[in-house]
């Protein structure tokens, strides 16, 4: 078939690599533009983008798809389907209805929980049991159209978004290879989504970072989870200079009890509300590299009996 392909991050790149890979005409690839990052700040294309280069795809990059030029431009490419990973932008009604067979977005949650921005997080901070990739027809309202196919995965106790997005990957690629085969063969179905059990997951903003340690131990390590590794659940302790702010990146729930934010062990176990978290995995502002609980304790010289904020 011939396929635009519209990504932008990690998360499509195993779907861009593996439709080339099965044959599918690329007409072309739509991602974000380069942004500046690094210590240099130098422009760094998306990993869609280095993918679709060495793929020998077109790339295009632009700022906006309204208009009568965007639309032309999308025409031009004489797709039969347009495939949508992460891309980052809306598609407005004159692109979703370019394509021979339409769009079809790969999504990373069981819809309809989870519409939105930051599914793969939402679902870990809530505590959610089941994950997977839905593969649903695009519409004008926010991951609202109805789904074709689902590949389910369970949330483990102590897995983090980093860990459900990375096995997720593999799993939507494959998903989305054999939704085009559907397609292909003609006995693609699509399903409304249900009515009851919508939930939107909304952008992560930086204000939800801090550890409450006044929350059960439970909600505690859900929500450190599943803002690993970015942006990263935080807590701010005094080491001899002033606050400094400690980033945790893993965590599960752990038996103790006390204040909550006390540290109670040699191991790095904190009291919460209720119960207590262990922290498995911490990194402390401008020291680079990430420390065991253990590890943290000794080279923080914490004691048990020692507040965290």
């Amino acid at each position: 078939m011939r396929v635009v392909f519209m990504g932008t991050p990690d998360f499509a790149v195993p779907t861009l690599a593996r439709l080339a890979g099965d044959g599918h005409a690329i007409a072309a690839v739509y991602t974000r533009a380069p942004a500046r990052a690094g210590r240099g700040m130098a422009l760094r294309p998306s990993p869609v983008q280095m993918m679709a280069e060495s793929l020998g795809a077109p790339v295009l990059t632009p700022a906006s798809l309204k208009g009568a030029d965007a639309a032309e431009t999308f025409a031009g490419h004489a797709a039969d389907v347009a495939v949508v990973v992460a891309y980052g932008m809306l598609l407005p009604q004159a692109i979703l209805d370019l394509p021979r067979h339409g769009c079809l977005n790969l999504h990373g949650s069981l819809l309809p929980r989870w519409r939105g921005a930051a599914p793969i997080q939402r679902a870990v901070m809530a505590g959610d049991g089941m994950s997977g990739v839905g593969v649903m027809r695009m519409e004008a309202g926010l991951d609202t159209g109805p789904v074709a196919m689902e590949a389910r995965l369970p949330i483990t106790p102590g897995m983090t978004a980093g860990d459900l997005h990375d096995a997720l990957m593999p799993l939507g690629a494959d998903l989305m290879a054999r939704a085009l085969q559907a397609l292909e063969r003609g006995d693609l179905t699509f399903t409304p989504q249900a009515e009851a059990g919508v939930l939107y997951a909304h952008k992560i903003s930086n204000d939800e970072a801090r550890i409450d340690w006044s929350r059960p131990a439970r909600d505690v390590a859900n929500h450190i989870n599943g803002l690993s590794p970015f942006p990263g659940a935080f807590f701010e302790a005094d080491f001899g200079k002033g606050l400094e702010r400690v980033k945790v990146l893993a965590a599960e729930a752990a038996s103790g009890s006390g204040a909550p934010g006390t540290l109670l062990d040699a191991e790095a176990t904190v009291a919460c509300g209720t119960g207590a978290v262990r922290l498995r995995a911490l990194r402390r502002a401008g020291k680079g590299g990430v420390a065991s609980g253990a590890e943290f304790v000794r080279g923080a010289h914490r004691t048990p009996g020692m507040e965290l904020a």
